[in-house]
């Protein structure tokens, strides 16, 4: 099988898959540095609660280097512009080391807008613009939105705030159409790993109750009691939200943890959604079974590439 040439090597899958270990042992082999794509492993003291599992980063004794896990503050709100500036500062930083990039984790938008060079802009506030917004429901809102044409490929309206500034931002990109934007040249090729429904919730179970034995309650209470609104652990999902509201009195705990394991299982399935979508907008994943051992796994990529 002839190799083809990648400076980018993108593994992906959905939450509890084994992503890290991958990257990890391929990092390994190829003196790889790995970026993380995980939209919430950028903030500092949220560790249990995303997966940092720092010590997975050290194989046989050597230190793997890893980049955009633990950036900024929590309780900061960190989104998919700045993520695109600084996984480039990364991957040149890479690059002048002499090593190998290696771009892992489940967020699909952070994946995209590396991968694909999202033309992103960051959008003044626009207040009179918000004011008429804020007179609307959520579904004129999303109305709104699909008159314009949204320069990638998905934005969350799940909430009104989020379809407010999704409208400013598309709003902004049609009235400065000739902003210029250089994304370099890319050469990236994606692997997804891959376990079916009923093993993928298995894991899921499994890890949550780990971490809740590890101390994620306590976690998500010390950074409440260091300064942390309840209201911006919440916007952070998950772990975060249901036993924020959990502390709060809003739920017993054993509806907490009922709740938290749906919500993680739901998802999974949005991630997986998502990554169906980009192999339907002409991406290729090669898919790899997450129940093969390490070893295979790192076979079956190594067989593919060919680093330049």
């Amino acid at each position: 099988m002839q190799k083809i040439n990648y400076d980018l090597i993108t593994i992906l899958g959905a939450t509890a898959t084994g992503k890290t270990n991958v990257a990890v042992a391929l990092a390994n082999k190829i003196n790889g540095e790995i970026i993380s794509a995980d939209s919430r492993q950028v903030y500092k003291k949220m560790d249990i609660g995303t997966g940092k599992d720092i010590l997975e980063y050290t194989i046989n004794g050597k230190q793997i280097p890893y980049h955009l896990i633990d950036i900024v503050d929590a309780g900061y709100k960190y989104n998919v512009y700045e993520y695109q500036n600084d996984f480039l500062k990364s991957f040149q930083k890479i690059k002048e080391n002499g090593s190998k990039a290696i771009l892992c984790g489940g967020t699909g938008m952070y994946i995209d807008a590396v991968t694909k060079g999202y033309k992103l802009i960051n959008v003044p506030v626009n207040n009179d613009l918000r004011f008429e917004l804020e007179k609307l429901e959520l579904s004129e809102l999303q109305n709104i939105l699909k008159t314009y044409k949204i320069l990638h490929n998905n934005t969350d309206t799940s909430t009104k705030k989020r379809a407010i500034r999704a409208v400013e931002i598309a709003n902004y990109y049609s009235k400065n159409k000739d902003l210029e934007f250089n994304y370099p040249q890319i050469n990236n090729v994606f692997f997804g790993i891959n376990l079916e429904r009923e093993e993928r919730r298995k894991r899921i179970t499994e890890r949550l109750k780990n971490r809740l034995k590890e101390g994620l309650v306590d976690e998500v209470n010390n950074l409440l009691k260091n300064g942390i609104k309840h209201t911006d652990l919440i916007y952070y999902g998950l772990e975060y939200k249901y036993i924020t509201m959990y502390l709060m009195d809003e739920f017993s705990y054993p509806q907490m943890v009922n709740s938290l394991q749906t919500a993680i299982h739901q998802f999974a399935k949005r991630q997986m959604t998502w990554f169906r979508g980009m192999e339907k907008k002409g991406i290729t994943i090669n898919w790899i079974d997450g129940n093969l051992p390490i070893e295979a796994k790192i076979e079956i990529i190594l067989e593919k590439i060919s680093i330049k």
